[in-house]
């Protein structure tokens, strides 16, 4: 059972980890997301 639970987390850790690099490739969205975390200031 442990093991199961410890390869479904690196599993979402991949997972996560997969999409945030996928966010870096589109350099518009990093744009607007800046733009938008600027705005709260």
């Amino acid at each position: 059972m442990q093991r199961k639970r410890q390869a479904l987390l690196l599993l979402l850790a991949l997972a996560l980890l997969a999409g945030v690099f996928a966010l870096y490739t589109r350099p518009d969205f990093l744009l607007q997301l800046s733009n938008q975390i600027w705005a709260c200031f």
